[in-house]
C-alpha cells in the first residue's frame, strides 16, 4: 500500500480493495448512519441480499476520535467502504456507500462528499440515490416515505407508480449530512440525484426497520433488484419491539446480538 505522509493522511484517502472493474452506467446508494439509521439498515440489506462485493475504504483522521468493540471483545476503528454489484441483464450496475459513522464536522463532511463524487465520476455515474429518516415522536406502523433531489426528472420517474411522497416543503427541515450534502454537490456537477427518506421514530435506541423495508420496496420495484427482505421480517419485527425497551437483554439471544451487532454501535449517531 502507498505510504501516505501525516499530512495528506489528515484528509479524505480511498484504499481500493478491488482491481479496475467496468462497471455499466452505476447507480451509487448511499445509507450511513443518521436518523433511526434507517439509511444505514436498508444499504446494509442490499449489500448482505445481492452478496455485493467491496470495492474501496475511506481513511481519514476525520473519523469520530473513538473505537467499537465487536462481539470477540476486541476492538475496530470507524469505517466507511464502497461496494459494487455487477447485474447482468440490467442498464445499470450498483454502487452502494455504507459504514460506521459520519464526518465529524462540516468541512469534513463537505470534503468526504466531494471525494465520493470524485470516485463516482470516475466510473462514469448515473444518478445518485441517498437514504435517511425523518423523525417522529412516535414508531409509525406505515411509514411514509418521502422523496426530493436535485432534478425534477429523476423525481418523477422514482415517484411513478410507487407510494412516494413529493410535498416537503413546509413539512420537513433541513437534509442533514452526507445524505443532503451529495444532492447539492452533485447538482453542482450536473449529476441527478435524489434522497428518499422514510418516516421513523426519534429514539436513539430505535432501529427504523420498517421504514428501511419501505425504501427497499421501492427501489425493489424502480431499480428491479428483487432484495428479498420478507425473510428477515418476524425477526426483525421481535428485535425491533424489543429494542423499545430499555431493560432488554440482547446477550440472551445469539439472534438479536448477531442483528444488534451489525447496528448498534452507530445508534448513538444523530444526524
Amino acid at each position: 500500500m502507498e505510504r501516505i505522509g501525516a499530512k495528506q493522511k489528515k484528509m479524505w484517502t480511498i484504499n481500493k480493495i478491488a482491481k479496475r472493474i467496468n462497471l455499466q452506467n452505476p447507480i451509487l446508494i448511499e445509507g450511513l448512519p443518521g436518523i433511526g439509521n434507517v439509511g444505514k439498515v436498508a444499504v446494509d440489506f442490499m449489500i448482505d441480499d445481492l452478496k455485493a462485493k467491496k470495492l474501496c475504504e475511506f481513511e481519514s483522521h476525520s473519523y469520530p476520535h473513538s473505537v467499537f468493540i465487536n462481539e470477540k471483545n476486541l476492538i475496530e476503528m470507524p469505517i466507511i467502504e464502497v461496494y459494487y454489484k455487477q447485474l447482468r441483464n440490467k442498464q445499470s450496475d450498483l454502487l452502494f456507500l455504507s459504514g460506521d459513522v459520519q464526518p465529524i464536522d462540516e468541512l469534513s463532511c463537505y470534503k468526504f462528499s466531494e471525494k465520493v463524487i470524485d470516485l463516482f465520476q470516475e466510473y462514469d455515474g448515473k444518478e445518485l440515490i441517498t437514504l435517511g429518516g425523518i423523525a417522529l415522536k412516535e414508531a409509525p406502523k406505515k411509514p411514509q416515505v418521502y422523496c426530493t433531489g436535485n432534478c425534477a426528472k429523476m423525481i418523477k420517474n422514482y415517484a411513478k407508480g410507487v407510494p412516494v411522497n413529493k410535498k416537503l416543503y413546509g413539512t420537513i427541515g433541513p437534509i442533514m449530512g452526507v445524505s443532503g450534502l451529495l444532492l447539492g454537490l452533485a447538482q453542482k456537477r450536473k449529476i441527478p440525484a435524489i434522497t428518499l427518506l422514510a418516516e421513523t421514530y426519534a429514539h436513539p435506541m430505535y432501529l427504523g426497520v420498517n421504514g428501511a423495508k419501505e425504501i427497499i420496496n421501492i427501489l425493489n420495484k424502480k431499480l428491479g433488484i428483487n432484495v428479498r427482505i420478507k425473510e428477515l421480517e418476524k425477526e426483525i419485527q421481535e428485535l425491533e419491539e424489543e429494542m423499545l425497551h430499555e431493560t432488554m437483554d440482547v446477550s440472551k439471544s445469539n439472534r438479536l446480538q448477531k442483528i444488534k451487532n451489525k447496528f448498534v454501535n452507530e445508534m448513538n449517531y444523530i444526524g
